[in-house]
């Protein structure tokens, strides 16, 4: 018996820093890039990471531990996915049998650069879904693959919003409050079991589909240099504790940016995407700066300077310091003129678009 998941990768829209914090909305939309896993029947278990061109490591899972040959910072995201899986499975009494695991992804170049598509999120989104799907496939859903997959990321990680997570489980495009780490980590040390965590209200979040309207074109755009999330969260992290006015005029500005966006999706407002999208620009490079943190790059920066000659806006997506950016324009402009105008700046258009399952 084979189980095959295909997961997508995500891009964050608007509302990038702010959703770290209590009840701040997020956009973010999955996108046409995939990681894919197989399982299937073996007689021990294994794991197969192709990107990193390690295979069939046995791992065993007895008694709530894992334990993997040959273990490495590559295998520390799949570890815990799977260890946190099968807790939940021998929690609710399912029967657990030898499988192979195979993982394969292609949110990153041919020589492992890493676009800012939320690689690992998707990579343990993938695993999860796969091996609940595996072992009970008939209560299989959405928000459960995303609450394990979020414990899981969140503990090997130590921080993170699950935004990625949240968009590789239901895909599409999604207006998303953060459950918030913090809370997570706590409970998840202090309750006995992870299917009391999972069960129990994440108050903090929601999750909200979202469409966007026809008569916009979307577009990315990679500026060819990595970014650490983690770190760059870390940095402006100082802000809040050195500077407490100055990091609650981005939340304002966020938050504000951001609504006016939704009011444009919703109501098909064109003027009101375009508007949410450079104020959320603005605040997000605002707020770098006073955190002395390179948030957006000159090839960022430069990126949303064509989209704008487009008649549209752009923004960096995610924690910015490299990675992708973002474009929407109109309909009836020429969107090849505009992925034209990056290449001349050595931004890389990427072919990307919106996925929903």
């Amino acid at each position: 018996m084979k189980i095959e998941v295909k997961t997508p990768g995500k891009l964050m829209i608007a509302g990038e820093f702010a959703v770290l914090e209590p009840n701040y909305k997020l956009i973010v939309a999955a996108v046409d890039r995939f990681v894919y896993v197989r399982i299937e029947d073996a007689t021990y278990n294994n794991l197969t990471l192709e990107n990193y061109n390690l295979r069939n490591l046995a791992w065993t899972y007895k008694a709530g531990n894992l334990k993997m040959t040959k273990a490495s910072n590559a295998t520390r995201f799949v570890d815990q996915a799977i260890k946190i899986t099968y807790d939940y499975l021998t929690e609710n009494n399912h029967k657990l049998t030898p499988i192979k695991i195979k993982v394969k992804s292609e949110l990153a170049d041919s020589k492992g650069i890493k676009y800012g598509l939320g690689s690992s999120a998707a990579v343990v989104t993938s695993v999860v879904e796969a091996i609940l799907k595996k072992f009970m496939p008939e209560d299989t859903t959405e928000m459960l693959v995303f609450k394990i997959a979020s414990l899981a990321h969140v503990i090997t990680q130590g921080n993170g919003s699950g935004a990625d997570i949240a968009a590789s489980s239901f895909t599409g495009m999604i207006e998303y409050t953060s459950f918030q780490a913090e809370w997570l980590l706590k409970k998840y040390q202090t309750t006995s079991t992870v299917t009391e965590v999972i069960t129990s209200d994440w108050n903090y979040l929601s999750i909200n589909k979202l469409t966007l309207p026809e008569n916009i074109q979307f577009a990315v755009g990679w500026t060819g240099l990595p970014a650490s999330t983690k770190s760059l969260v870390n940095q402006l992290r100082k802000l809040k504790e050195t500077n407490i006015i100055d990091y609650k005029k981005f939340l304002a500005t966020s938050k504000e940016a951001v609504d006016i966006l939704l009011q444009g999706i919703k109501k098909n407002r064109q003027e009101d995407i375009f508007t949410g999208i450079e104020m959320n620009r603005r605040a997000l490079y605002e707020v770098g700066r006073r955190a002395n943190v390179k948030i957006e790059t000159k090839k960022l920066y430069k990126l949303s300077l064509a989209a704008k000659d487009a008649l549209g806006a752009g923004k960096l997506s995610g924690a910015g310091g490299g990675d992708c950016g973002i474009a929407f324009i109109p309909a009836e402009s020429n969107i090849e003129s505009l992925k034209e105008a990056w290449e001349k700046q050595e931004i890389v258009p990427l072919d990307l678009n919106i996925y929903s399952k």
